[in-house]
Formats: structure tokens, sequence, C-alpha cells
């Protein structure tokens, strides 16, 4: 719900949700921090008054505002992870942090009485993340698309509420049976010296590697549940839905190991992982997307497999209750430091998502296996050679490319499995060790940054805030691309003799043809505005009786664009005068003037994902208040994740506009030869006859609501409903 008020201001980028992932893991290591002083605590009712003064106290913070998350004085850059940050911490730090401390908490009180279960308290670990899991699935399914945000925001107060009451009749009882159940509990452990709790590790106190193991099995997986979100995210299928599947499955994977009783094993977790492990590690390098359910799925399986056998091990070796709090708070320690590294690590030292990758051999060195044995001193020359052995797939991967990027005959595809496939057999060979498995597995990682994949050579990268932006050249082909993760975000020719036909989702013959022919017969076309500057290749359509406007939120994008080096469409083929301006296209918007554009062109996009918070009722009637009184709004909502015509059909009908649409579903292979991509787009004005002759045009067809509307506000929205699911 926070994340979801986060977004309209930071272009609806899968690195909020992993900001305000880091934000909540941080607050849940305080709420440890605090419950493990707290149980350690020798007068043992000071905490139990301090816990009920703690969650009075941050009453007043609610209900959550929405105002206090507003970014309107957010200033522009690449970066605002620190800002948000502090946001955060202002305005629901204290409520959160509130939270936090109840599960650890409640677990050591119950370790105290004389239930039957208090020897082995950690079954309650699995029922506080059973309910996490709930609300969390419930979120998207059941609240989002029935609810408005002001009314979510209600209905947590109240649980809010329902749970500090619960809390005070929990403390109330501790209180009241404080002397007798510190009795019973004091008996209850001498005797649990000699016969302890079923899966506890004897009653000593925790060394310092046991420690440092927890912290590790719990710092992989939180680690690659972000680095999956932003791949799938970014790469495969860009919708704010799939940000809640990773951690649902991290989730359970946590119930599931903290369960009384196990329904899997997770020794053949440990076993299917390595397999798991190099199909993954060849999906990624092949830059496969298509189709989108089966990767997706693959990558969920294998996530669960690795999860749950770092969870698994974690629950093997919970200590005795006694160390509870101090084990809890180890896990969380180890989350946030996972959440660290991909948040704020990753994006500085590598240009691509490599911590995704990473996590995945990280875990498969992880592996609790019978092979992994010590190597004595007397067999170093057997150590060395298994070491060298280890860099011979990559090698070998590495050699295989090179003699066949010249080969233009065989298909991406192909090859990739001739220079990739082979090489991790002899990976998988390795899978008996789990540290020498795991270094062939990155040696054939690393040897991946020197070999062009699906896209083409790459010339330059950069990472931001904003996701992985690449400029590539591809050997076979006269263009120069863009790319931001795996979508396509714009090409140009080469030869300097074509700069200026504008390619890709711009073509010349595609639909943005149509809207420009209309958009000058039917008001000259004086002032454009487009949301979205990718390569700029809009700009080919200039007059220069023009003025042009661009809002772009990504400063490397700018940069990219403006770059001649790259491309040539703003400074070679812009015949009009034209200003870019740096920000979130609705907050920047709102300072441009009244009836201002003849045209406005929404061109925006978050790797495959249009953002949300551009396409609301609120959205539109910003843009309305910009626009000419004749003018016509185009929006380009190409996507292979969600399907947005019927959306803003009903919003086009809810604000009593004529909407039109043309969808490119088929292009022939001479017009790919020539640079062009299937596309589609969407027309709407205040009248038909500010249309033209568009309506006219066979390929564009009128756009009519749903049977049942749903109108998307930017307190509504309902992502699964827009899902293309096939």
């Amino acid at each position: 719900m926070t994340a979801k008020m986060l977004l309209p201001s930071l272009g609806g980028t899968p690195a909020v949700w992993n900001t305000c992932m880091i934000f909540f893991q941080g607050i849940l290591l305080a709420g440890y921090a605090y419950g493990h002083v707290a149980a350690t605590r020798k007068r043992k009712l000071q905490p139990v008054i301090l816990h009920g003064a703690l969650m009075l106290l941050a009453i007043p913070f609610l209900p959550l505002d929405p105002k206090t998350l507003a970014l309107d004085n957010l200033q522009s850059g690449s970066n605002p992870v620190f800002q948000i940050l502090g946001l955060l911490v202002i305005s629901i730090g204290l409520p959160i942090f509130v939270i936090s401390t109840t599960a650890p908490l409640l677990q050591h009180w119950f370790s105290k009485t004389a239930h039957p279960l208090a020897l082995d308290p950690y079954f309650l670990y699995s029922s506080s993340n059973a309910g996490s899991l709930a609300a969390l699935l419930a979120y998207p399914t059941l609240l989002e698309p029935n609810l408005y945000l002001p009314q979510q925001i209600r209905f947590w107060t109240v649980g809010y509420v329902l749970l500090a009451v619960l809390t005070s009749l929990c403390a109330a009882v501790r209180w009241r049976a404080s002397v007798s159940v510190e009795s019973s509990a004091t008996n209850a452990d001498s005797e649990v010296d000699s016969a302890q709790a079923p899966g506890l590790e004897d009653h000593v106190r925790p060394k310092l590697f046991s420690r440092f193991r927890w912290t590790l099995l719990a710092l992989v997986p939180s680690s690659w549940m972000l680095g999956l979100t932003t791949y799938i995210t970014t790469d495969i299928a860009s919708a704010p839905l799939f940000w809640v599947v990773p951690l649902s499955i991290y989730l359970l994977t946590f119930i599931m190991a903290f369960a009384r009783r196990s329904l899997i094993s997770f020794q053949a977790c440990e076993r299917l992982l390595p397999i798991g492990a190099v199909a993954l590690i060849y999906l990624l390098f092949s830059q496969a997307t298509e189709p989108v359910w089966l990767l997706t799925g693959i990558h969920l399986v294998v996530f669960f497999l690795g999860a749950l056998a770092c969870h698994g091990r974690l629950a093997a070796e919970r200590p005795d209750r006694r160390y509870l709090t101090e084990f809890y708070l180890w896990i969380s320690f180890g989350g946030v430091l996972g959440g660290i590294f991909n948040a704020l690590v990753a994006p500085i030292l590598f240009t691509g998502i490599i911590e995704y990758p990473a996590a995945i051999i990280a875990a498969c060195c992880l592996r609790n296996s019978k092979a992994s044995i010590p190597i004595e001193k007397a067999d170093r020359k057997r150590k060395t050679i298994r070491i060298v052995t280890a860099f011979l797939p990559a090698s070998l991967a590495v050699a295989s490319a090179l003699l066949l990027i010249p080969n233009t005959v065989l298909p991406f595809q192909f090859r990739m499995a001739i220079v990739f496939g082979v090489p991790l057999i002899l990976v998988f060979l390795m899978v008996d060790i789990p540290w020498r498995f795991g270094l062939a597995l990155a040696c054939m990682v690393v040897g991946n940054i020197w070999i062009p994949d699906g896209h083409g050579q790459t010339l330059y990268a950069e990472r931001n805030f904003y996701g992985v932006l690449r400029v590539t050249s591809d050997p076979t082909g006269p263009f120069r691309r863009l790319v931001h993760g795996s979508t396509l975000h714009g090409r140009q020719f080469i030869d300097t003799n074509r700069h200026c036909e504008p390619l890709s989702y711009y073509h010349r013959s595609g639909p943005l043809r149509h809207i420009f022919k209309v958009a000058e017969s039917t008001s000259g076309c004086t002032n454009v505005a487009v949301i979205g500057l990718g390569v700029g290749s809009t700009a080919c359509y200039s007059l220069p009786h023009q003025s042009w406007t661009f809002y772009e939120i990504n400063p490397a994008v700018i940069a990219v664009a403006q770059d001649t080096n790259f491309f040539n469409n703003l400074n070679g083929c812009m015949q009009a005068e034209s200003n870019i301006v740096l920000g979130d296209a609705r907050l920047r918007l709102d300072q441009a003037p009244r009836n201002a554009y003849e045209l406005m062109i929404l061109d925006a996009f978050s790797s495959d994902s249009i953002p949300v918070h551009l396409i609301t009722r609120e959205a539109i009637r910003l843009y309305l208040s910009k626009l000419a009184k004749n003018g016509i709004l185009a929006f380009h909502i190409s996507n292979r994740s969600l399907d947005l015509q019927p959306v803003l059909g009903d919003l086009a009908s809810d604000l009593g506009m004529v909407c039109f649409s043309f969808n490119e579903t088929e292009i022939f292979e001479f017009q790919m030869a020539e640079g062009k991509d299937a596309s589609h787009w969407l027309v709407m004005a205040r009248r038909q006859e500010h249309l033209g002759n568009l309506p006219r045009y066979d390929p564009w067809l009128p756009v009519k609501p749903r049977s049942r509307p749903q109108i998307w506000t930017d307190d509504f929205s309902n992502i699964v409903g827009a899902l293309n699911w096939w």
C-alpha cells in the first residue's frame, strides 16, 4: 500500500518496491533488536509495560496519510533512494516499528508459559509468516480491485487497533501469571538440558560461526528474492502484480521450513537446486522472454527450491528457546544485508542485474552435501586440479562464442545452445562438491560479460534507480538500439544518410504517421508534448513551425538521446524548437500553461510496462487541461503483459471522449528488415471531428467501454484484470 502511494512520483519503476523492502527489512531488524533486548531484561514486567506504551504512542500517527508520502519536492536525479527512505521513516516508521516488535516478543512470552508446545515455540514463526502471506496475496486480488486507497488506509488502521487490543490481552495474561509461570518455566528449562525438544540444538550458547551461518542463510534468499523481482519485472513481465509473487514464495518457504510438520524434504530441494540453477543460468544467457508464463514459472520454481533449502537449514539449526529472540535477530540482520546489497550496492558495482545470478550461485554453494568434505593438506594437488577444472566450462563457452560470432546464419538461440549448453553440462558434472559447482557457475556468468546477447554488441551501459539502460549495435544489421532491460526502446540507422527515418514503433508506415497527419490537418499541430523520450524517434516528425516539449524522468535516457555518438534524432533531425523537462510527467505537466498543446503523445515505459499513474482518471484530466480544445491525446500501449485498451476505453467513456485504436499485430519480414516493429496505438479526442479522417482509415477501430467499466484512478487500479495471461 505504501509503495502504491509512492509510485506516482517515481515513474512506476520496480526500484520503488525494492526500496520499500529495504525500509521494512530495516524496521524489522530494529524491532527484533528491541525484542531481543526486552527479552533479556532481568525485570520481566518492564518490557511488557514499555511495549504497551509504544503501541499507544503510535496511535496518533494513524491513519496513514498519503499526503505525507507526496514527493512533489523530490529533487530530480538518478537515485532518490535515501530521500524515499527518509520520507518512509518520518511518515510510517513508528507504527511499523511497533508492529515488527510484536512477533518476537509474543513468541518469547509464549515460550515462558507452561504450555506443552512452549519448549519449541518456533512454529509460531510459521504462523506469523502465514499471516503476512495472506495479507500480501489479498492486496492485489481483493483489496486493490475493490477498495479505494483511503478505504484501504481505514481498514489498516482498524487492524492496527485490533492488534493493539489483542497484544494487550496477551500482556495482561503474561502479567498475571508472571510469578507462577516464571517458576514453572525455570523448572522446565532445567529439564531441557537432558531432554531437548525435537529438532533443537543442544542447550549451549550459539557460537560465532553459527551466528554467521544463520546470517548467510538468511541473506542469500533475501538477495535472491529482490534480484528475481527486479529481473522478472524488468526483463520478462513488467507488471506491478509480479512484485508480490517472489515475496509470497519467500514467505511460503519460511512457513514450510518452520512448520511443525514438514511437507517437503529439504534434502530433496538441495538435490534439485543445481538442476534448476543450470537451467536458470542458461535462460539468463539466452535472453529468453517468451512464453512469459513458462519462463516466469521456471524462475519462481527454482527460487522456491533455493529459498526452502536455505530456510530449511535455518529451521534445522534453530537454538534452544532461551536464544529465540537472538536467532530472529540474526535472521533479520541477514535479510537487511541482502536488501542493502541489492538496492544500494549492486547498482553501483554492476551495470547489469548481476546480483540475481550471484544469489543463485551463493545458494548452490550453501548446499549441505556429503561430498563436501575438507581436503587434507596432503591432497593439495587434487585440490588444485579441482579449482582449475572449474574454469574450463567458462573458457569453452568464450572460445565457442568467439568462433560463432562471425556466423550470421545460425539463429541466436541456436548459437546459445552450442555456446552455453555444452559447457553447462560440464558444470553439472561438478555438482557433488558445492563450492566447485558454484565456482564453475560463477566463471560462466563472468565469461558471459564479453559475449554479445540477442540485442547485439553493447556499446554503452548504465544502471540507475530507473533500471539498466544499454546502447547496442547489431553486428548483423544496420541499426543501433536503445534497450531497457530486455525491451527495445528505439533504434536508428547507423547510415548517416538515413538517420532521420523514424524506426521501430514509430515507423512512417505505422499508426504514428496517421496521428501526426491528422493533427496537422485539424489543428495545425503547433505545440507538441511527448511524455517519454526514448531515442527521440518522434522528433523525426517535427516541422519548423512547431514547438516540442519532451518530459523524461530518467536522466540517463536524456544523456544517451543527446549523445550524437549513439543517436542523432534530437540534434540532427529535430526541425522544431524543442525543450526537455526532467522529472515525472504528471508533476512537471502541472506547471505547463493551460490548453497549450494541440498534440500530446504518451510514450512512457519502464522496460515493457507503462506506469499505471499515467493512465488514471486524474492523469487524463490533467492532460485535458493542458490540451487545446481541438487537440488529440495519443497513447503508445504496446505491451507483452498488459492489455490496456479496455482500461483506456473505459476512461474515455467516463470523461465523455471518443477513442480509436490501431493494433499492428503482424508485420512483414521486409518491414522488419527496414527496422519496423509491431505497435499498438490509441487516440482520444473531445469530439470525433477533431480526429479528422482518422476514423475512416481501415486499421483504426472505435474503442467502446466494457459492459462493466472499471475506472482506474490514483486510488484504484486492477492489474489482475488487465493481464495478458497467454
